[in-house]
Formats: structure tokens, C-alpha cells, sequence
């Protein structure tokens, strides 16, 4: 049996709004993620407007597998009234049952204000309110500021590796829940 697809909802944090992706996006995203230094961990390059939109309107249509569920959210930091970044959460099933893997990326502009810290453990917050058994994130083992945000969602590193990333991980408890 296939597990729905979660829905997601717009979130809140103190200074941020996570607002579910839109193709629409693409525009000031390009902008956002624009700095070469920026892929220096997260791979790739920065794209076009219109690779972009191409790209968020493949991830808007959502996984080919109807079991897993593709959750993406951009940054608005209230303040500025401006895009700042992404999370995003790949939900499905795996040998450890209902996995969500999360990923973060603040532009260069605003990094270093503890803003992936903020978007990632609002984003862990919504996942334990969801059916998952663990939530994992890949940091690559020379990336500190990833670290730390893994570290502030309750992850831990494990021995693990994928592509050259550490995987850190959290299980969730779920014999209390109803």
C-alpha cells in the first residue's frame, strides 16, 4: 500500500516565511543562487531564469513515483520582502520505513544570519507532525555551517557516506504517538 502524498502548507518562523515553490520563483531564485562560490559545496552551477523555471516546473509536477513525495519551499525573508533561499524534503519509503531527506541553501548574500538554521529546524518541525520514521540530510565533511544546521534539526553523522557527503541522520520516535 502507497502511502498518500504529503501536502505542504506554507510555514512561519520568526523572520521567514517558507512558501511552498512556484515555477514563478524562478526569476528572483536565478538571482539568489547566482554566486559561483555558492555550488562550491552544493554542486552544479547557477542557472539561468529559464533553466530554473524548467527545473521548478519539473519539481512543481512533483516525483514520477507516486510513492515519494517532493516538498520544496523558498525563503521570504519578511523584513526585505525577498527571497534568501530553499528547503526541501524527499519523503518516501526505505529499509528504515518513512524517510524524509532534507536539504537547505541560503544565497551568499545572506548567509552567516542563521537563516538555514531557522528554515531547516521549522522544516524538521513539520516533518515530526508527518508520518516519517527518519530524517536524514547529506553534509559534506568540509561544509561546518551545514554541520551545524544538521546538528540544530537533531541529526547526527553516521558513518555513512554518498557522494562524497557524511550521512546524518535522526529516527524518530514514534511508539507514543496515536
Amino acid at each position: 500500500m502507497t502511502e498518500p502524498r504529503t501536502p505542504i502548507t506554507e510555514l512561519a518562523t520568526g523572520r521567514l516565511d517558507l512558501l511552498p515553490l512556484l515555477v514563478e520563483h524562478a526569476e528572483e531564485m536565478a538571482d539568489v543562487l547566482s554566486d559561483p562560490d555558492l555550488h562550491t559545496f552544493i554542486g552544479g552551477a547557477p542557472e539561468t531564469p529559464d533553466g530554473l523555471r524548467d527545473r521548478y516546473r519539473r519539481m512543481v509536477a512533483g516525483a514520477p513515483d507516486p510513492a515519494v513525495t517532493w516538498c520544496n519551499w523558498v525563503l521570504r525573508l519578511r523584513d526585505e520582502a525577498c527571497l534568501v533561499g530553499t528547503v526541501q524534503a524527499t519523503i518516501g519509503p526505505s529499509p528504515e520505513g518513512r524517510k524524509a531527506e532534507i536539504a537547505w541553501v541560503v544565497g551568499t548574500r545572506w548567509q552567516g544570519r542563521g537563516f538555514a538554521k531557522e528554515a531547516a529546524t521549522a522544516l524538521t518541525a513539520w516533518l515530526e507532525a508527518q508520518p516519517i520514521d527518519v530524517i536524514v540530510a547529506h553534509v559534506h565533511p568540509d561544509h561546518q555551517a551545514s554541520a551545524a544546521v544538521a546538528a540544530a534539526c537533531g541529526l547526527t553523522p553516521t558513518d555513512r557516506t554518498q557522494d562524497g557527503e557524511t550521512r546524518w541522520e535522526r529516527t524518530l520516535d514514534r511508539r507514543h504517538s496515536g
